[in-house]
C-alpha cells in the first residue's frame, strides 16, 4: 500500500506505533503491521472454538442444574428476573430477550439453541460474576472439573474477563506485538497460556484439537524475527 493511501485510510497515528518500533524504518513498519495482522487472523481460530467450548460447557452444566434443556428461555421469569439483579439492569434477561426480538423481526423460530448460540462471550462471563453465580447455586464452576483447587470463581473470572478483552483487540485489529514501544509478543503469549489452561480444566483431551488449529507461534516468530 502506498504511503499516502496508509495515512488516508489506516490513519497516520495508528501507523505511528509501528514506524516508532522499528526506528522509522517504512519497509520494516509495513512488514511489522502485516505480521500483527497475521498474528491476529491466528488467533480467531483458538479464540472463536474457545468461546464455543465455553458455552456449550456452561449450557450442558445449567441445562442440568435445572433439569430443562430449555432454561434459557424459562429462566427469564426464574433466577433472571430476581430482585437483587436490578442493579445490573438485569443484564441476563435483557440479552436474551434482546435476541428473541431480533429472531422474530427476522421470522425466525424461537428455540432455545438459537438463543444460546447468539449470545456474547460477554454473556458467559457475566455467570462467573458474583450475583449471578450465586443465583445458579455455583454451578459454573463445575465446568472446570479438572481446574487446580485454588482457582475459585474470581481467579477463573478474572482468567475468562482477560481473554475477553484480548478476543476484542483481535477483532479491532488493535495491535498485539508490542509492550510499551517495543516489539514484543510476550502478552499475547500469556493469553494463549491462559487459553490453554481454561481447555485442559474442562477436558485435558480437547487440548489436541487447539493445538492443530493452532498456528500462533509461528506467526509470533515472523513477527520477532523482523
Amino acid at each position: 500500500m502506498k504511503f499516502n493511501l496508509r495515512d488516508k485510510y489506516l490513519s497516520a497515528p495508528r501507523y505511528a506505533r509501528y514506524l516508532i518500533a522499528t526506528d522509522y524504518n517504512k519497509v520494516r513498519a509495513k512488514h511489522l503491521y502485516t505480521a500483527n495482522i497475521r498474528l491476529s487472523q491466528a488467533f480467531h481460530p483458538v479464540l472463536s472454538q474457545f468461546e464455543v467450548v465455553l458455552r456449550n460447557s456452561l449450557n450442558t452444566v445449567l441445562t442440568s442444574h435445572f433439569a430443562d434443556p430449555d432454561w434459557i428461555i424459562h429462566q427469564k421469569t426464574g433466577f433472571m428476573k430476581h430482585h437483587s439483579l436490578k442493579h445490573s439492569h438485569y443484564f441476563l434477561k435483557t440479552c436474551v430477550e434482546k435476541t428473541e426480538t431480533k429472531l422474530i423481526r427476522k421470522g425466525i423460530s424461537v428455540t432455545s439453541g438459537k438463543i444460546i448460540a447468539d449470545q456474547t462471550f460477554g454473556f458467559w462471563l457475566a455467570f462467573f460474576l458474583s450475583h449471578h453465580y450465586s443465583l445458579v447455586g455455583g454451578q459454573p464452576i463445575h465446568l472446570f472439573p479438572y481446574k487446580p483447587s485454588a482457582e475459585n470463581r474470581a481467579s477463573i473470572h478474572d482468567k475468562l474477563h482477560t481473554i475477553k478483552n484480548f478476543r476484542n483487540r483481535v477483532n479491532h485489529c488493535e495491535p498485539l506485538c508490542f509492550s510499551a514501544i517495543n516489539i514484543d509478543c510476550t502478552y499475547a503469549l500469556h493469553i494463549k497460556t491462559k487459553i490453554y489452561d481454561l481447555v485442559q480444566w474442562v477436558n485435558p483431551t480437547l487440548v489436541s484439537f487447539f493445538e492443530e488449529i493452532d498456528n500462533i507461534e509461528g506467526k509470533i516468530k515472523k513477527v520477532d524475527n523482523l
